[in-house]
């Protein structure tokens, strides 16, 4: 009797919060990416359906803002064929995407809808717009995250629920170095997030760098870059909820983004074609804003972990540029991949001594910690002095820091290259650090 009446109230609750009589409108203006509409009565981030005559499916759109009496809207679709007097339709509530065990192997596009060809049989509803988890209840990072690449486990060693950016150009190998830790890493499974990418790239990606091991457990979402802003925005966003979904069953989630600087190129074409104001190099005070709502997401929870690899698109190699500075405050780490050892067919082309991982010290043990202070000092020392070197103005005796650094830079180079199909095991890797301990 009891649970009839709990259930009589709960169907009771749920009647009175539902919205039986919703308010539509009609599209007055359609000016560059925005939906100017009159006669809706809907809130910040709440879908809407614009019906477009002739068409089989109606135009999902977002509500982004207000102007007087008018909503502004952005769609989540292609604008072609809405004109003035289209109705307007309220759904009464923001984006969900389909989690559960099913989307393992899956690809989707930025709203969490399959593109692969398949059905997704996933039934439970996630909101995409989750806050980040309270600071209180984080545990403490304090277990290793193996991501089988020799020169992050050795000398920038990470932490299961830690954050990191991967800050380098366009083509020096962030994709190959991703699918290399989707391929070779200690996570339950992976979120893969490509955001603003080449169509081409996509599938490249998917068969070229992640593979069959890799793609079999993992999750790809794509919002390649000819979608609409705001779906480029919702993809960093689904793929963020869904490696929520598998943290709190008590998962150990890789989540990849790439890239964050084409989700803040997305977000300053929202803010724009809102209205707000451009500041550094056109970035709106916005982008700023959200980045620390989408990056504090990941991390570790009371169940399960995120640990979350971040790739900065740096513009010109600026490695100060505002989005790759704002970012790197954010964050528990960097990695900084070379330009120019990539020329010279170092790979991965991890610049080591730019690079940092914050947690680290916290992680390692005090041998393991010396032996890479120790290769980053030798490393140091002889970059410093390659000029010299290099032009044969360095006489062997004269310094004797020199001298060690010369000894063991062969050494140190032939450590820190690794094969593309090369897994490092981390015990072994540790133990090779033992050729600079002097």
């Amino acid at each position: 009797m009891q649970t009839l009446i709990a259930d009589i109230r709960r169907w009771r609750e749920q009647v009175n919060k539902a919205k039986l009589l919703r308010s539509t409108g009609k599209v007055t203006k359609v000016i560059g990416l925005t939906v100017e509409v009159k006669g809706i009565s809907a809130g910040v981030g709440e879908v809407c359906d614009i019906v477009v005559p002739g068409e089989s499916e109606p135009v999902m759109a977002e509500v982004v803002g207000f102007q007087e009496d008018s909503s502004i809207l952005m769609p989540l679709g292609e604008l072609r064929g809405i004109y003035p007097g289209c109705q307007v339709v309220p759904r009464g509530s923001s984006l969900t995407v389909s989690v559960g065990e099913d989307l393992l192997g899956r690809v989707l596009d930025g709203l969490g809808r399959p593109i692969d060809g398949k059905s997704l049989d996933a039934r439970e509803k996630h909101p995409i717009n989750n806050a980040p988890p309270d600071p209180l209840e984080r545990k403490r990072i304090n277990e290793v995250f193996i991501t089988g690449v020799r020169a992050i486990d050795a000398l920038l060693t990470c932490g299961k629920g830690q954050r990191i950016g991967i800050f380098a150009g366009s083509g020096v190998g962030k994709s190959t170095l991703l699918g290399m830790m989707a391929r070779f890493c200690s996570a339950d499974l992976n979120v893969i997030a490509l955001i603003g990418e080449r169509g081409r790239e996509v599938r490249e990606f998917i068969e070229n760098d992640l593979g069959r091991d890799g793609m079999a457990r993992s999750v790809v979402i794509t919002a390649t870059s000819d979608q609409p802003a705001l779906v480029r925005l919702k993809g960093a966003f689904a793929a963020s909820a869904i490696a929520e979904y598998f943290r709190d069953r008590g998962k150990n989630v890789l989540l990849f983004m790439d890239s964050i600087t084409r989700f803040a190129m997305a977000q300053r074409e929202v803010g724009l074609a809102i209205g707000e104001p451009p500041a550094t190099k056109g970035y709106t005070p916005s982008v700023f804003s959200l980045l620390p709502k989408l990056l504090e997401r990941s991390g570790t929870s009371q169940r399960g972990t995120i640990t979350a690899f971040y790739t900065v698109l740096v513009e010109a190699d600026d490695m100060n540029e505002p989005v790759a500075d704002a970012v790197r405050g954010i964050l528990d780490g960097h990695i900084v991949l070379s330009r120019e050892l990539a020329a010279h067919g170092h790979f991965p082309a991890i610049d080591v001594l730019h690079s940092v991982s914050r947690l680290m010290p916290n992680l390692v043990t005090l041998e393991h910690m010396q032996a890479a202070t120790r290769l980053r000092h030798l490393l140091a020392t002889y970059k410093q002095s390659e000029d010299l070197i290099n032009v044969g103005a360095y006489v062997k005796g004269s310094n004797p820091a020199i001298d060690e650094a010369l000894k063991y830079y062969p050494e140190i180079v032939k450590f820190l290259k690794q094969d593309l199909h090369e897994k490092s095991d981390f015990e072994i890797t540790v133990q090779g650090l033992t050729f600079v301990r002097g």
